[in-house]
């Protein structure tokens, strides 16, 4: 049950002949095509675009086999920094490509997109990234400097976190192990749980904010010089959406805000407490309930499996060949995900299983993920590359799959606290995730370094939001801002997290309607094709609008439903 890296590169010679190779690969593509695109038929360019996307696969390949060993064992920071590099001057040699492939005539470039058709919907989103991209020398400088700039606080992040340990019952708790007990049925376990995580943060603020501060500063940088109205605004057109759609789904949330209130004043009366804090938020009803990871292995391929064999024979061969690295280990990278790695091996997914049932839902949403990597390498390493408005979607769908199976085995006890814990994770996936954004906003716009206090503040105030007065927040809750890995690793991607909460919500609701006899196999096929067609063509499959701010309210429906349901008791 730990990855076999081996899979990549058999030894460090094998590696450093595969980074010479690409090298000098790379130099004769340069050599052929620079300067050149303008000189060329469109099926020279589509082997062009065929070797260029062999070249970035390779790099991908590289920085797949160094990354993964780092996040299994965070000591290994200077071997990721060396293939870093390694990768960063690889790409500078074939970093002229898509800048000279923008500088082309308009009848060109629209030639060569529409005559290569594997490429097209690649080349299309390139060409909307013109009025950003800047001067080769200029993309040359951020590209050889990246490595020392976010990228760095990030690792410097990930090293941080995976040594703080936190002080409980005489043990040394890593992250994952203390976060762990705020589920615990215990509540004093909860209650000492909390306070010792804000203490283990307290002594890392300094770090943490100056951290922080680092990626807000890189971000507002990069804008300026690319020409971005907002910090949001590059995540926002990698996303292939508007921002005026991100705004609506976020309306739509906090006008619903109520439901998480009516929730946890429900749940309160149920748990028999005059008041809930924040420790009490993921108490279970009806006792902590354990799970080996022997049985959330046999409860995912059966989900699965009545879903569609394909993905659980998927999800099988995961366990078999040990795509999952599952439990907590020394200087282990903290979290879970799932990599895409590259299609000559497979995805990898990283675990810190502690034998929570919350567990099982995070190995189903990081299978959910394997899955949809796995299908999109048929279109393409260029294509492949999914944007996060849909990359969520697999992950919570398989959640909802494991929930349903496990919902319709249960007697009514054990569903209504499986039900509890569901609304939770949806609330977690949505409302939270919509918290995290609005907080974030406010953050970029600050000007200049923003103090830990104030970081502090704005936190507690959108957090509040969504708990109104059904949760009350302790004093210490201001500083659990600090170890949110996205805000450092990826500024703005959690609203995706939300997007398609509210997406799988109304695929699922149509799936169980049955009104899509062929759910299955389009939805099959829309994971197939990755990023190679537009969230808008994707989810247009099904019969759904996401310019429709209408559409959102078709998945709050639904958590209306499930809310409404728990209430009922039934």
């Amino acid at each position: 049950m730990i990855w076999d890296l081996s899979k990549f590169f058999n030894s460090s010679d094998e590696l450093d002949k595969f980074c010479l190779d690409l090298q000098n690969r790379a130099n004769e593509f340069k050599a052929k095509f620079s300067q050149n695109l303008s000189n060329i038929n469109a099926n020279e360019f589509q082997n062009a675009m065929s070797e260029y996307e062999e070249i970035l696969s390779g790099i991908g390949k590289i920085m797949s086999y160094a990354y993964l060993k780092f996040a299994k064992d965070t000591s290994q920071g200077a071997f990721l920094a060396k293939y870093e590099e390694i990768c960063a001057k690889i790409e500078e040699i074939v970093l002229f490509f898509e800048i000279e492939f923008n500088e082309l005539k308009s009848e060109i470039q629209n030639n060569f997109i529409s005559n290569t058709p594997k490429f097209s919907y690649y080349l299309e989103n390139l060409a909307k990234n013109k009025p950003h991209q800047l001067s080769f020398l200029e993309e040359r400088i951020l590209l050889r400097t990246a490595n020392t700039g976010a990228s760095a606080f990030s690792r410097l992040f990930d090293e941080s976190m995976a040594r703080a340990r936190f002080e409980f019952r005489g043990q040394s708790l890593k992250e994952e192990e203390i976060l762990s007990k705020l589920s615990s049925d215990d509540r004093e376990i909860r209650k000492e749980a909390a306070i010792a995580l804000s203490q283990g943060l307290k002594p890392m603020q300094h770090l943490l904010t100056y951290i922080y501060n680092m990626i807000k500063t890189d971000l507002k940088n990069s804008c300026e010089l690319r020409g971005y109205e907002y910090g949001e605004s590059s995540r926002h057109l990698s996303n292939q959406i508007e921002k005026s759609s991100v705004d609506a789904l976020i309306k739509a949330s906090e006008n619903s805000f109520d439901l998480v209130s009516k929730f946890y004043d429900k749940k309160r009366e149920i748990l028999g407490f005059d008041k809930l804090y924040d420790y009490d938020r993921y108490a279970p009803l009806g006792g902590d309930e354990k799970m080996d990871y022997e049985e959330a292995k046999s409860i995912v391929i059966k989900a699965f499996s009545e879903f569609s064999p394909l993905f659980g024979n998927l999800a099988k061969r995961a366990f078999d060949e040990n795509w999952c690295d599952v439990y907590p280990d020394e200087n282990k990278q903290a979290g879970a995900f799932s990599h895409s790695a590259s299609s000559d091996t497979h995805p990898f997914v990283l675990l810190n299983f502690t034998g929570r049932r919350r567990d099982l839902f995070t190995l189903a949403h990081e299978l959910g993920h394997s899955i949809h990597q796995y299908l999109s390498y048929s279109v393409g390493y260029l294509s492949s590359h999914t944007p996060l408005t849909t990359a969520e979607t697999a992950s919570v769908f398989c959640e909802m799959l494991v929930f349903e199976y496990i919902k319709n085995s249960l007697p009514k006890e054990q569903r209504v606290a499986l039900l509890a814990g569901k609304i939770e994770d949806i609330f977690a996936t949505l409302y939270r995730q919509i918290n995290f954004t609005t907080f974030e906003r406010r953050i970029h716009s600050y000007e200049g370094e923003i103090s830990s206090d104030e970081i502090d503040r704005i936190w507690l105030e959108e957090s509040k939001k969504m708990f109104g007065d059904s949760l009350i927040l302790n004093d210490y809750y201001k500083i659990w801002w600090s170890y949110i890995p996205h805000f450092i690793h990826s500024p703005f991607y959690c609203y995706a997290y939300s997007y398609a909460q509210l997406l799988v919500l109304a695929l699922f609701g149509l799936y169980k309607s049955g009104k899509c006899e062929n759910f299955v196999e389009i939805y099959t096929k829309f994971l197939s094709l990755g990023g190679s067609k537009s969230p808008k063509e994707l989810v247009g499959m099904f019969g759904f609008d996401i310019d429709d701010e209408k559409f959102w309210n078709i998945g709050i429906d639904q958590v209306a439903n499930l809310v409404n349901e728990f209430i009922k008791g039934e």
